[in-house]
């Protein structure tokens, strides 16, 4: 097992370095939202942009891109799931950012963490689905033949299962390919060499956070969506 910094903290140890890491960034990602509420102020100046680079804009900039995602993948009805989605976006981007720093252990690295997004996912979009659909939302589970339907249920049932699994392994094993590559350049050549490795992983946390948010956008929007 590797050094971790959050492994210092009593109690904790390797075992729990990743919810060490996971209550730091969790409590940053808190402060650094009410800091940016606060800058936004009120009335006609909460709606001016940013003039320069700062939390702020920053927070700005996401929220946006979250929500023109929503506009293109759910369509109509989509904004309302702005707040969530940019809470997973912001939250698996900081945690793999922060796994690239020597001696940290981000959270979305283990399974058990990813799991439980992919999990929290699964039944959010199921909730969605039978808030927006009621009872009708059962009837995607059947299929568009009638005497198709327990061939199609066994289906469906299979598929919505591996959904919240393929979220959390894909998250977990592609950031741990990534630091590990990291990792043993940095044991053979630490100064240098690995410059454009770390390159490299800051843009595969990048787009993990962005295929983690999206595949989530999707099933949300397969779910609420009213052709079923």
């Amino acid at each position: 097992m590797s050094f971790t910094f959050t492994s210092l903290i009593p109690g904790v140890g390797h075992e729990y370095a990743h919810v060490a890491t996971a209550g730091i960034v969790t409590g940053g990602l808190v402060l650094a939202s009410f800091s940016a509420k606060r800058a936004l102020g009120t009335g006609d100046a909460a709606v001016v942009p940013a003039a320069r680079l700062s939390l702020r804009g920053l927070m700005e900039l996401i929220t946006e891109f979250i929500a023109g995602l929503c506009d293109m993948v759910i369509g109509h009805g989509g904004r309302k799931y702005v707040p969530m989605f940019a809470s997973f976006f912001t939250f698996v981007l900081v945690n793999n950012l922060v796994g690239v720093i020597p001696g940290m252990a981000p959270a979305t690295e283990n399974l058990n963490t990813s799991l439980a997004m992919g999990l929290f996912v699964f039944i959010a979009y199921n909730l969605f689905g039978f808030k927006e659909n009621g009872i009708v939302y059962l009837k995607h589970f059947l299929g568009p033949v009638l005497w198709l339907g327990p061939l199609m249920l066994v289906i469906e049932l299979i598929s919505h299962v591996v959904r919240p699994i393929s979220l959390g392994l894909r998250l977990a094993n592609v950031l741990q390919g990534d630091h590990t590559v990291l990792a043993v350049f940095l044991d053979l050549v630490p100064i240098g060499v690995p410059i454009p490795f770390y390159l490299l992983g800051i843009f595969v946390c990048v787009v993990q956070a962005f295929v983690f948010t999206l595949l989530s956008m999707v099933y949300v929007a397969l779910a609420t969506a009213h052709d079923h």
